[in-house]
């Protein structure tokens, strides 16, 4: 066989670019790129020594592979888009409402009750929650008894020991109550209205309150404001 016959059969096996669509310059390389390159390697190998199928098997099953990777990502890119539209739909209805998180600063709201939970690892007796104002002065103590152990919920009415009423504002409260024949204090919890949400926060989606913003994930409970 000549050589022009060899010539013109091999030119026949060169991928054919497709008429009247333009080229988009990009950094991927698609499909037809990579047949483009199988033929244009086809065409000049040598005729008497032809490519090894299980070459040509693992560079289409390599390109088949880095394809996949690439529709994986983009399908990823557009999943994590879409949870975040869901969780800053999610994060808006919070606007309003309570958040129960770790803190010892108290809130009290005009004519509201204050309301707060006290973390108890074992039962304890003679639980008393301290009240103190911004300048340290104790306003009120609240006498709770005995609990056993989780979370014990508690209520401040706002007002001091001698039944007056206290101007609205943050309150410092500590609780102490006795484990066997041991005192000891306890951690607390205290609710705050969240006045606004922030979505692309460094830490995921973040609450502000008056305590000062406050990551979702260490919210304890949601209560309507």
């Amino acid at each position: 066989m000549s050589n022009n016959i060899d010539s013109g059969y091999l030119d026949s096996l060169k991928w054919q670019q497709p008429s009247g669509v333009p080229d988009e310059k990009n950094d991927q390389l698609s499909q037809e790129d990579f047949f483009a390159l199988l033929t244009q390697q086809l065409s000049y190998q040598d005729p008497s020594k032809p490519a090894d199928n299980d070459q040509m098997i693992s560079q289409m099953t390599s390109f088949a592979m880095a394809d996949g990777i690439t529709q994986l990502n983009t399908n990823f890119e557009s999943f994590a888009a879409n949870m975040t539209s869901n969780s800053a739909l999610q994060a808006s209805t919070l606007v309003g409402k309570d958040a129960l998180v770790p803190s010892n600063v108290l809130e009290l709201q005009e004519g509201d009750i204050a309301t707060g939970s006290i973390q108890l690892d074992s039962a304890a007796q003679d639980i008393i929650l301290r009240v103190r104002d911004q300048s340290g002065q104790i306003v009120n103590t609240v006498e709770i008894g005995g609990a056993g152990s989780g979370n014990l919920k508690f209520e401040w009415d706002g007002k001091d020991d001698s039944g007056n009423d206290m101007p609205p504002g943050n309150y410092i409260i500590e609780a102490e109550g006795r484990v066997g024949n041991e005192y000891t204090s306890f951690p607390t919890s205290t609710f705050h209205n969240i006045a606004s949400v922030s979505i692309k926060g460094a830490n995921g989606i973040v609450l502000n309150t008056g305590l000062g913003p406050i990551n979702l994930a260490d919210v304890e409970e949601i209560a309507q404001g």
